[in-house]
């Protein structure tokens, strides 16, 4: 973990060869987290591979911009909500293309994963997210490093600034009101 911390802050100063250690250093985890999305999902004839997904939100958290991450916890939270949005981005735009006609499923190799039954479905989740932001900031942001993110209530209570009583609690409330949202 701490050799993380310490490849982020290397490559926010510039150092070439830590970007590229950082990159062997994270890409398990981030193939991990992103194949844990992909496997919610079940639409047969979704596009995105994790490893396309990885990549594309790895060149948007590193980019050409540095940025001063304060440790592995944060650079794993901007990783999951920059999935997230990825994800977003692409299930509005198979929504888009799926009503205009325009969509034509071409199969690449094995490689392109079953992904969830409609776009919709994350869609709904994402808007749920969204409300629950404008009730209650904390929970969402709970929500988002736990399920996106795919960090431990110890790792998201350092990112919140937050006890682990209260990550716990917060968890529990929002996964009842997603539910609760979901359902209707």
């Amino acid at each position: 973990m701490a050799e993380i911390t310490r490849l982020l802050n290397a490559t926010a100063s510039g150092d070439t060869s830590a970007q590229a250690e950082l990159a062997d250093a994270v890409y398990q985890e981030l193939h991990r987290l992103a194949s844990f999305y992909m496997r919610r999902e079940q639409r047969p004839d979704h596009t995105l591979q994790p490893t396309a997904l990885v990549n594309e939100a790895y060149l948007l958290l590193i980019g050409d911009k540095p940025v001063n991450w304060d440790n592995r916890a944060h650079f794993y939270s901007a990783a999951a909500k920059t999935m997230r949005r990825i994800l977003i981005d692409h299930a509005r735009s198979h929504r888009a293309a799926k009503r205009s006609g325009r969509l034509e499923r071409v199969e690449l190799d094995d490689g392109v994963i079953a992904v969830e039954e409609n776009a919709n479905e994350l869609l709904e989740l994402n808007a749920a997210l969204d409300r629950l932001a404008m009730l209650d900031e904390r929970q969402a942001r709970v929500v988002e490093l736990r399920f996106f993110g795919g960090l431990t209530v110890e790792e998201t209570a350092k990112v919140a600034r937050v006890s682990e009583k209260t990550v716990k609690r917060d968890w529990a409330l929002a996964r009842a009101w997603l539910e609760n949202e979901l359902r209707s």
